[in-house]
């Protein structure tokens, strides 16, 4: 509780929101590159322990989607005298429609697939920019959640809390670590050197200061949009679950494994926003 009182005392002396939100996405990309170090000790991962964490990730996502996001959207919207579902509707379509549509577009390769099975635009990319990429695409609306949060509590908006915002942080940053393993470990099956896979690894995670930064901006600069800009990084983080980290888990059989680490990371960040929210 005590570390708790001086994050939130940390951020509340932070005069920027744009600050705010780099800062706790930095801290997000710094753990990426933790678990991207571990690329320095070991070589490979145990397949099971892989989905394990896959999963959890996908449990956090969920998690941080309804709690963090959709919920707060809701509730402001009703606070506002508005109907409810709408803003939480049309964002969540947005949001999953413009991930749709980055998917289609930029040429990408999930962690347990094969070169042939790369998606987005056909492309002659090595398999590790290709892999790269899966996960930067992963990471944008993660960053742009963060950004809208920390956005909503500076304009004073009910529904936005420091302690929400800082949660939402540190469950990103909690998943974000097995995703650093994740990429930097099969770079590393491939031949890759251990201190070029450990760079692809963390880099993946290098847009998520730059996605909150415009979060908090574009929440800032057009405070009516919020419910929707919620509902909208939810939407694009439900689309990376059921798009990309769930097929992932199920290709091989630790799929029992992946589905109880997927309640875990539910759990996991649930406790996080419920506590600090």
């Amino acid at each position: 509780m005590f570390m708790v009182e001086k994050l939130l005392l940390f951020f509340e002396n932070i005069d920027s929101p744009i600050l705010q939100a780099v800062l706790a996405t930095i801290f997000t990309w710094g753990l990426t590159a933790l678990g991207a170090s571990f690329v320095f000790f070991f070589k490979t991962v145990n397949r099971a322990v892989f989905d394990g964490m896959l999963g959890f990730t996908g449990g956090v996502m969920v998690a941080a989607s309804y709690w963090s996001l959709l919920a707060p959207a809701i509730e402001l919207t009703e606070n506002s005298g508005g109907i409810a579902w709408i803003p939480a509707a049309i964002g969540f379509l947005g949001g999953a429609f413009f991930l749709f549509t980055l998917d289609k577009i930029l040429p990408h390769l999930h962690i347990n697939f094969q070169q042939h099975e790369n998606e987005g635009l056909k492309t002659d990319w090595h398999r590790s920019t290709l892999l790269v990429l899966a996960i930067t695409l992963h990471n944008i609306p993660e960053g742009l959640a963060v950004g809208v949060l920390f956005g909503g509590v500076a304009a004073g908006i009910d529904g936005a809390t420091m302690g929400g915002a800082i949660a939402l942080a540190i469950g990103i940053g909690i998943q974000n670590f097995p995703e650093g393993i994740a990429v930097s470990m099969p770079l590393r099956r491939q031949g890759l050197s251990r201190w070029k896979s450990f760079n692809y690894g963390q880099l993946s995670a290098i847009v998520e200061p730059f996605a909150a930064a415009l979060g908090a901006w574009a929440v800032i600069a057009f405070q009516p949009i919020l419910p929707y800009a919620l509902a909208f990084a939810a939407g694009a983080m439900i689309y990376v679950v059921v798009e990309e980290v769930i097929p992932e888990t199920q290709r091989d059989k630790y799929t029992d494994i992946a589905t109880l680490g997927f309640i875990l990371g539910f759990v996991v960040m649930m406790i996080l926003d419920v506590a600090l929210g």
